[in-house]
């Protein structure tokens, strides 16, 4: 019997499985969360995961049916899961993250310590250091939408990379500066690094100085991740 034209051929079986995962023009739209516990650490909070307010808190093992089996990672492994882990701190996609690699190889001194400095000194990773915002994800939004200015100026590419002597200013407006204010607040115990330096009444943040190895706060082997790229 001839299957009628136009008509679709159905398969029996079980429908395949689809992952949570989701990506939108080079963006990871899934669950966070699961990102943080494949990690191990808080990737988004600053190092706020142990309030016991996270889902990391309640469930510290990585997602997935074999998550609990000792599995040996191979060194070429180790090395990508670092560089994995550095680009899902930032919010950073491959090539951007491979061009940091060359800029900092470029500079003297320490390539690693290089490009955990240029990361930081991204205006997104910036307002998430002094507390402006609560993830560097809602800095990123914010910037883009033009919330803040630079020495006046309005700046809304979350990769910008602030210099010393930049002053950095919620814009004027009643809706940003309660969002501002209500995560200063919120922050108020965060530890602030030396290179930075807040104005709580004026909402705004100057910087002193460039950051340095000792004020990345996370835990990250930037030695397997320039061996990655030097493969």
């Amino acid at each position: 019997m001839q299957r009628p034209c136009g008509t679709r051929l159905r398969l029996s079986g079980p429908r395949p499985l689809r992952s949570s995962r989701r990506t939108t023009v080079g963006r990871d739209t899934g669950p966070k969360w699961k990102l943080a516990r494949r990690e191990g650490f808080d990737l988004f909070g600053r190092g706020m995961a142990g309030t016991g307010k996270s889902p990391l808190a309640r469930r510290n093992y990585p997602p997935g049916q074999h998550a609990g089996r000792n599995s040996r990672q191979s060194p070429y492994g180790l090395r990508l899961r670092e560089k994995q882990r550095l680009k899902r701190i930032y919010g950073i996609r491959e090539r951007q993250c491979r061009s940091y690699y060359i800029k900092a190889a470029a500079q003297k001194g320490d390539t690693g310590a290089n490009l955990l400095c240029l990361l930081e000194r991204r205006l997104d990773a910036v307002l998430a250091t002094a507390g402006f915002s609560k993830t560097i994800a809602q800095a990123r939004q914010w910037i883009v939408h033009r919330h803040f200015l630079v020495n006046g100026k309005r700046v809304d590419v979350p990769s910008f990379s602030v210099s010393e002597g930049d002053v950095i200013t919620a814009r004027a407006q009643p809706n940003t500066q309660r969002l501002v204010d209500e995560n200063l607040q919120l922050n108020a115990g965060l530890v602030i690094p030396d290179w930075l330096e807040i104005n709580v009444p004026d909402r705004s943040v100057r910087v002193v100085g460039m950051p340095g190895r000792e004020d990345i706060p996370f835990p990250v082997a930037e030695n397997l991740i320039i061996e990655f790229y030097s493969m």
